[in-house]
Parts: structure tokens; sequence; C-alpha cells
């Protein structure tokens, strides 16, 4: 297949999951073509290819079981296997981290793999502030730090919305933002104030 092709056969996966009454049962039937498209999409943008013991822990988180990996095994790499599967019924994924900078390295690295395939990625931080996956965007910030001011590059990480960042295909961020998130619009004054879209399918890190 082409590079150009990749993002097509997404488009293919959903054509078929929106002329199926069952998704789930489509989905699973789907499941070896994407989990092989996305093994191909690693290797040709980070370099790597999953492992035949990666893509069993990929086929674990997708029926909702907790695949126990070391540090060092893939973890972050594994989950892209069944996020993309499940992001192909447009209803969102989340994968959810333990602090604000996981959830931007993740998204940057494997935000390489989900825009090949044709894939938005979102992430939510802290105080408010939400990026959308670019490959062209370019940004220093600042952050403070306990010992003083400091620039972090934010590579690929163009700012957006909230609303926005829950809009992507797939959405990076932590368990305290997702909860305070979740409060958050079930306070809401107007419809026009929600920033979540539904609850699909989760992926959570460090789950114990």
């Amino acid at each position: 297949m082409a590079d150009a092709d990749f993002p097509k056969r997404t488009q293919e996966f959903r054509n078929r999951l929106a002329k199926s009454e069952n998704k789930k049962e489509t989905i699973d039937e789907i499941l070896p073509e994407a989990f092989a498209l996305v093994r191909e999409a690693a290797k040709r943008n980070l370099g790597e290819r999953h492992y035949d013991v990666q893509l069993i822990g990929g086929l674990a988180l997708h029926s909702g079981k907790i695949a126990e990996m070391r540090t060092g095994e893939g973890k972050t790499l594994v989950a892209v296997l069944p996020a993309y599967l499940n992001a192909l019924t447009g209803e969102g994924v989340h994968i959810i981290t333990v602090n604000d900078y996981l959830s931007r390295i993740g998204a940057v690295l494997m935000g390489q793999v989900y825009n090949f395939l044709g894939l938005s990625v979102g992430v939510i931080n802290s105080n408010n502030v939400s990026y959308l996956y670019d490959s062209k965007h370019k940004e220093e910030d600042k952050e403070r730090d306990i010992v003083g001011e400091f620039k972090v590059v934010y590579d690929f990480l163009k700012p957006c919305s909230r609303k926005e960042a829950y809009g992507a295909d797939v959405t990076y961020g932590t368990n305290h933002e997702y909860g305070f998130d979740y409060l958050r619009d079930n306070i809401a004054i107007s419809v026009n104030d929600l920033v979540q879209r539904g609850h699909h399918y989760a992926i959570v890190d460090e789950v114990d």
C-alpha cells in the first residue's frame, strides 16, 4: 500500500461500520485488518513494528481486560491498536494517563501514527489548556518550575478549545481532568457550555 492509501482504508472501515446494525460485531470482524494497518503505520512512521505479544495486549484491551506489561514493553504503542479500532465508530476514544506530561508525550509520539491513518488527536491538560495534534505546528510555551522559569517546546500541539479536543477521534488526558470536566458539564447552564460528547471507549494507563 502507498502511504496515501492508509486514510482511505480508514474511511473504508468507517463505511463498513456505518452500514452495520451491530457495530460491536463488525468491529470484531475488521479487527485483524485494522490491527495489521496500525502495525504497518507504526513501522513506517516510528520504525517500530508491534511484536506478536503486543498484538495480544491490544486484543486484551479491546476486550475490556487488563494487559499487564513491564516498563519498556511498549504499553503506549500497544494502546494504539484498540484505540484506533474503537475510534472508527466516530464516537471518540479517551486515553487516560496519570499526568499532563504523559498525555502530551503520548499524543505527540502516537499522533504520528493516528495522523498517518487519517484520525485526529486531542489533548486535555490542567488549567483548562487543550491541544490538537498538528504535524506542522511549532510553538514555544513558558511554564514555571519550582526552581524558576524554563521554556518547553510543544511541537505538534496546537492550542484549541476544550470542546475541540474532546471532538477528536482520540483524546489524551489525565483522570483528574476527565473527571472535573464531567462534573463541570453536569452543572453547566447551557448545552453550548458542554465540552464532553459522551463516553464510548477508554483505555486507562497504569490502571492499578
